[in-house]
């Protein structure tokens, strides 16, 4: 029996077949435009710039080698291995800021040899730090839980170390920075803003401090704290947009407190949930009242009162 020759089908206008085609034509053809607009912008930023991964690894390897609590060695190094490290570290630092170099007015090696010898100085503060949140936490067991497990001492590690690099007009590294934090741990702070000895962070999560925000020596601020602006106007870009908070100060969860004229005066107290716009003087106790009414259920007799 004969195999019958199989036939040829060719696309009708207005069929399936023909339909799909041109639908195929069509898209081959949107992601050919699409392919050249990225190529264009692509070409228009000739300066490469680093990985986020990178810039996570060298936040990571800076801060195991500062503190063991966080590195996977089992075996202490001797100080020429760790002076061996940090020559390491300032390697990747430069190259990290080789991709800003276009958009700064300072050569690499002149801020990345001016950061590593800051280093001791936020070390010390670091310390400091810990020890503030050691004391100020009653679940806290040691220094060595707070540096190891608490995200609060994570956030203004990775903030200090962005600082240093921001006071050197380092474009966007910074922010990369503290972003990576933010992400890690909930808590936003912008690398811009100033932060005094002793600070400490508790539980922390929903805390944003930003630019302009200047804090003093021995502040506690616990989550959900908000040190922001009144206005987000883009013409107040470099004014004074975020509160100053003065020495000692204790700030509760979920304040806000808004404003670059806002000054909270030292050894002041700012309670849960409160929001300012206005400066408090020293040794101020900030609170929010509320009408909170208890009932027995078991008087069946009183009346439903209910207040939303």
């Amino acid at each position: 029996m004969r195999t019958p020759e199989p036939r040829i089908v060719f696309p009708v206008r207005g069929s399936g077949y023909y339909m799909r085609s041109a639908e195929r034509r069509g898209r081959n053809e949107m992601n050919r435009r699409f392919s050249e607009k990225i190529f264009h912008v692509r070409s228009a930023h000739p300066s490469i710039y680093p990985s986020r991964q990178r810039i996570h690894r060298f936040v990571e390897d800076l801060v195991e080698l500062l503190f063991p609590h966080l590195s996977g060695e089992s075996e202490y190094y001797s100080a020429a291995e760790i002076q061996g490290s940090l020559a390491v570290l300032g390697r990747d630092l430069k190259r990290l800021l080789r991709g800003h170099q276009p958009k700064m007015e300072r050569s690499v090696d002149d801020v990345a040899d001016e950061f590593f010898e800051e280093l001791p100085r936020i070390y010390k503060r670091l310390w400091l730090d810990a020890q503030a949140i050691h004391e100020g936490d009653p679940a806290s067991e040691s220094l060595d839980e707070v540096i190891s497990a608490y995200p609060g001492f994570f956030a203004i590690y990775t903030q200090r170390i962005a600082n240093a690099l921001h006071v050197r007009d380092v474009p966007i590294l910074p922010r990369m920075l503290t972003e990576y934090a933010h992400l890690r741990t909930g808590i936003d702070i912008h690398p811009g803003a100033t932060i005094g000895d002793r600070f400490c962070i508790d539980h922390g999560t929903g805390v944003v401090i930003g630019e302009t925000t200047e804090i003093g020596a021995g502040v506690k601020i616990y989550q959900g704290v908000s040190l922001g602006a009144l206005s987000v106007q883009k013409s107040m870009a470099g004014s004074k947009r975020h509160p100053t908070v003065e020495d000692n100060v204790v700030i509760y969860s979920s304040a806000t407190i808004l404003g670059g004229k806002t000054v909270i005066g030292h050894d002041s107290v700012i309670g849960g949930n409160v929001w300012l716009t206005e400066s408090v003087p020293p040794h101020s106790i900030v609170y929010r009242t509320s009408a909170i009414k208890v009932r027995s259920k078991k008087l069946e007799s009183d009346p439903v009162d209910f207040q939303i």
